[in-house]
């Protein structure tokens, strides 16, 4: 693994937007901030979530999305992706979103104190990024890469800006990887009991908690 850094903060504000032709609010549209941000556990300082059934709350307060997963972008759109434009919060170097597990822990050392954020579930594609990046197919093409970027509660409020180390601690090998929860939704529906009973018992985000017992339960 790379040094691992933050190469940008993002937030964005309330903006019109037409979603499968009807217009909607969002803020999806998130750009990079200079300076140091506040981490809160409800999010970042100055950033808008609208979308509150699939968006926001403690366990999707902040959105990271990779340098690494940027790169295998870059070859498929043009232009090629600047930072902020898939909606994400964070952009972080010397890490593959798919590749982490839920727990794993990233401290960010911000200059008015460290931030301790815990990765708790991929980000599934939505309309609404597919209107943002101005492509109807574009929720299919996010699943085919497989790049899904992590969704993260605060344990520990601080800072954060551009250029600030990141510091990452590994939880439980047995935890779900991103990937895997990523491809629940996207790939391969068919998760036995006993896989479904073992992620339970890590902290997925609650979102995707609801979506495990759900399907669990179906099982019979």
């Amino acid at each position: 693994m790379s040094e691992l850094r933050v190469t940008a903060v993002c937030v964005g504000q309330p903006t019109a937007l037409k979603v499968g032709g009807r217009a909607t609010i969002t803020g999806i549209d998130k750009h990079p901030l200079p300076g140091h941000v506040a981490v809160r556990q409800a999010g970042l300082d100055g950033d808008h979530v609208l979308n509150r059934k699939h968006h926001g709350g403690p366990d999707q307060a902040v959105y990271a999305y990779t340098q690494t997963d940027y790169a295998a972008w870059a070859a498929e759109l043009s232009p090629p992706p600047r930072p902020g434009l898939f909606g994400e919060n964070l952009t972080l170097s010397g890490l593959a979103s798919a590749e982490l597990r839920v727990g794993d822990r990233l401290t960010l050392h911000g200059t008015g104190g460290d931030a301790v954020l815990e990765v708790t579930a991929p980000r599934i594609p939505c309309g609404t990024l597919a209107a943002h990046v101005r492509e109807g197919s574009f929720v299919k093409r996010f699943a085919r890469m497989r790049r899904p970027g992590l969704y993260l509660r605060v344990l520990q409020e601080g800072t954060v800006g551009a250029g600030d180390a990141v510091t990452y601690t590994p939880g439980d090998p047995a935890a779900p990887t991103i990937g895997e929860l990523f491809d629940l939704y996207v790939g391969d529906r068919d998760t036995a009991r006993d896989t479904l009973e073992t992620w339970l018992t890590f902290p997925v985000a609650v979102r995707t908690r609801r979506d495990l017992e759900s399907r669990l339960s179906k099982l019979g």
